[in-house]
């Protein structure tokens, strides 16, 4: 299996329901790095599994739309505890459009996509889903 990974960050501001979250539960800011690692079982003529160009690109333009914002005003996440699991999943999810609409250019050999949020250097979450 061929893993191509590349690397972002975002900064948000939300706050979370639910007494579990303690002091979590009022506004307070976050910074997450974002990897997005892009998987398959083969690549392609040119020796490549996607273009790691345009990947970067794809990431830093999904992580731009969540940058600087207060994720609790966020229609996308209404209702939604944006914990670092569910914002991985929102990230892939949104990476997986780009990869189906062709941003990344030719990726027919990418079939699983893993997109991890560090939250601190000794916590993250991860959502790996296929393509």
């Amino acid at each position: 299996m061929f893993g191509v990974t590349v690397r972002d960050h975002m900064m948000v501001a939300h706050s979370f329901r639910g007494e579990v979250f303690g002091p979590a539960q009022a506004l307070h800011g976050a910074t997450f790095v974002v990897d997005a690692t892009f998987r398959g079982e083969s690549l392609d003529s040119d020796g490549i599994l996607v273009d790691i160009g345009r990947a970067a690109a794809a990431l830093a333009e999904v992580v731009g739309t969540l940058s600087y914002r207060n994720l609790d005003e966020e229609p996308a996440f209404s209702g939604t505890n944006t914990t670092t699991e569910v914002l991985a999943r929102h990230v892939a999810d949104r990476l997986a459009e780009r990869i189906a609409a062709g941003d990344l250019g030719p990726a027919d050999h990418v079939d699983r996509l893993v997109v991890t949020l560090h939250e601190s250097h000794v916590a993250s979450a991860s959502y790996e889903r296929s393509l």
